[in-house]
């Protein structure tokens, strides 16, 4: 139901585009995040999305170089990522909840899709 893309390497300093295409059942649902899980750590919160786009939030580490925004006519969401970083370098994971409420946990999304591998070189 959620099929992220937009993957791949790039050098320190710049950007790639990462896509997360839904099912139109899993879209009306209330926010979609973004999560990265670098080798070795935890899954950890990147970003989040309101159903109406009118509400975001940000983790620390990305705030001012990421921007999530969706396009609610053709069901995706998308994490603009720029000045990346190699700690930026993590499978990125998109996933679905359907309320607004506990939006950095992760045990409170009720869909995930497939990762899709970040790396970024210094």
């Amino acid at each position: 139901q959620l099929q992220a893309s937009g993957g791949g390497l790039v050098q320190a300093g710049g950007s790639l585009r990462l896509s997360c295409a839904t099912s139109g059942r899993t879209f009306s649902v209330a926010a979609v995040g973004w999560f990265r899980q670098a080798a070795g750590k935890e899954r950890e919160f990147v970003a989040v999305i309101s159903q109406s786009g009118s509400n975001t939030y940000y983790a620390d580490s990305v705030k001012g170089r990421f921007t999530i925004s969706r396009d609610n006519a053709k069901n995706t969401v998308y994490l603009q990522m720029n000045s990346l970083k190699p700690e930026d370098t993590a499978v990125y994971y998109c996933a679905a909840k359907k309320r607004w409420g506990l939006i950095t946990s992760r045990n409170e999304y009720d869909f995930w899709g497939q990762g899709t591998l970040v790396t970024v070189s210094s």
